[in-house]
């Protein structure tokens, strides 16, 4: 099982691990195109980290099966057979697949790992299990 491990109270919302993202998947700098994201925690000042933990609970619910898992757990999107129906954005139980209106499928965390080479406090951690 390989997935990404958060330390919420590590995180200062500097946005280094948002932005590493969407750079390697859509070669911009945009937070709202990144498949982790953080959010600010109002009643503590704190951040949240929403990212994808594997649990898989999204393929079933695909009917062109184009979400399936690799040899490590990790859930994938196959973008060729993604019908763009959003049915895994609201059914996900966690809320960690995204949509950007400018792209045609839906994302999330595959555990690459990018996001934590360039957190600055260690916030995120890649874990194989």
């Amino acid at each position: 099982m390989k997935y990404l491990k958060v330390y919420p109270e590590k995180c200062v919302g500097c946005h280094a691990c948002e932005e590493a993202c969407s750079e390697m998947f859509f070669k911009e700098k945009n937070i709202k195109k990144s498949c982790i994201q953080i959010t600010e925690n109002a009643q503590d000042s704190n951040y949240n980290i929403s990212v994808c933990s594997q649990c898989q609970k999204c393929m079933p619910m695909c009917q062109p099966e184009a979400i399936t898992a690799n040899q490590f757990g990790v859930v994938m999107i196959n973008k060729k057979n993604c019908i763009g129906c959003l049915i895994c954005v609201a059914e996900c139980p966690t809320r960690v697949m995204f949509y950007h209106e400018s792209e045609k499928t839906p994302f999330k965390c595959i555990a690459c790992g990018v996001c934590a080479t360039k957190c600055p406090t260690n916030a995120l951690e890649l874990v194989k299990e």
